[in-house]
């Protein structure tokens, strides 16, 4: 099943949780502290592969989770760091977050980290100091990072066979391909996008995408159109299809190019070439007279007369095609170094700002560092809520609250967290 959209919830593995641990040897009654960290998340990264070419599987499976960090152990044991999750996904896939274009895989193992695995917690051992010996605090594991993706399927192809059904494009793709399309003299035989790969000469090769046929009203998603048309965006040239036997070959020319046009990208502007179709049964002068018509409208397109049954002009109009593609081949570079650019959405490191909102009955402070450090106390040990106080009071948070005139046990809050927190 061809699928080239789907929505997925990722989930990176959150962090194990650091423990309180002391030595406790034999001849050691009073060991110190060997409590160890949790291990790290493990986190989600996307790669794009050829083998892959639908999002069929993301239709059925909607969450996807990495491993959790472990537990740190006695003896200052860290605890074992949670398995990255490596997804597969073809080549043109597209991911968004809330509308934003955070990955774009162009290229063959390009690969991006979408979701961060949580930090592990430190264990007791860490908070070892000269006025500290016996440390009771122990941090819990960070949250993993947790998105839902919209993920969309773009086609990258060389040349992207466009035309009204029953044009030809399949028997085009068949003929000149190892692909194997369903071929039938009725519309609408093709419901997906196929892809075959043409070999020229050696070295010389072309990757062709066969668009199901358009109709009128294909940019409006008239006959699932628009969703066909966006095959269409990342095809280096076009090969429009037009059947000699039509009894009005500039108009079956407009359809298509008003589609072309409409649609949210004015998919005109990319470099055309027009192939008249199924010359095989016609007198060449009938051919000719047909393309006569056709190029008062077509101006400077180039137009070849093909028949794929017979391979009469197919060699002619590969090599047309490679030129082509050749010519713009800067900008397909363009895109695939563009796409290495674009930047990840997740949270930022080192943030130090801070807000602190009094409402009726409690306060929320909010900021990614006291956030942080909130999430990894355990706000049932007496010690760790001490060390979060102190991280607070070297933070100028303390006295931005004594400014607030707060009553006693006001319950703070952090972030849009309301499981745990701290009293004034």
């Amino acid at each position: 099943m061809f699928v080239d959209n789907a929505s997925v919830v990722v989930k990176a593995g959150d962090g194990g949780n650091g423990i309180i641990s002391f030595s406790s040897e034999r001849g050691t009654p009073r060991g110190g502290p060997d409590g160890g960290d949790g291990g790290n998340g493990g986190n989600i990264v996307f790669r794009a592969d050829y083998n892959q070419n639908t999002l069929a599987n993301f239709r059925f499976q909607k969450e996807l989770k990495a491993e959790d960090g472990k537990n740190g152990a006695k003896t200052n044991c860290h605890g074992r760091r949670g398995k990255t999750l490596e997804i597969a996904v073809p080549v043109g896939t597209q991911i968004t977050i809330n509308g934003n274009l955070v990955a774009d895989f162009t290229a063959e193992d390009q690969f991006e980290t979408i979701a961060r695995g949580g930090k592990g917690g430190y264990g007791n051992s860490h908070f070892t100091s000269s006025t500290r010996q016996a440390p009771k605090i122990a941090e819990k594991g960070e949250k993993g990072e947790e998105f839902e993706l919209s993920l969309e399927l773009k086609i990258i192809a060389d040349v992207g066979l466009v035309g009204l059904p029953n044009a030809g494009k399949s028997t085009l793709l068949a003929r000149s391909s190892s692909a194997k399309p369903k071929i039938a003299n009725y519309p609408f035989t093709t419901l997906n996008p196929h892809l075959g790969v043409v070999q020229i000469e050696k070295g010389k090769e072309l990757l062709l995408a066969d668009i199901p046929g358009l109709i009128d009203g294909a940019s409006e998603g008239k006959g699932l159109g628009d969703e066909f048309l966006r095959h269409v965006e990342r095809t280096q040239v076009i090969l429009h299809m037009i059947d000699v036997y039509s009894d009005d070959i500039v108009r079956d020319y407009n359809t298509i190019q008003k589609e072309l046009k409409n649609y949210k990208v004015d998919l005109t502007k990319k470099p055309q070439i027009i192939a008249v179709t199924k010359i095989e049964g016609l007198d060449a002068d009938i051919v000719e007279d047909q393309i006569k018509i056709l190029q008062k409208v077509t101006k400077k397109i180039p137009v070849f007369a093909i028949s794929s049954l017979s391979g009469d002009g197919l060699q002619k109009l590969q090599y047309a095609l490679y030129s082509e593609v050749q010519a713009h081949m800067d900008e397909r570079d363009a895109l695939i170094e563009e796409a290495g650019r674009l930047p990840v959405i997740t949270m930022k490191e080192n943030e130090d700002k801070w807000q602190v909102e009094v409402k009726k009955r409690y306060v929320v402070i909010t900021g990614r560092k006291i956030e942080r450090f909130a999430r990894r106390t355990d706000f049932a040990s007496e010690d760790g809520v001490r060390r979060l106080r102190d991280i607070m009071r070297k933070m100028g948070i303390a006295k931005n609250l004594e400014k607030k005139s707060l009553a006693m046990n006001t319950k703070i809050y952090f972030g849009d967290d309301r499981n745990d927190y701290m009293e004034y």
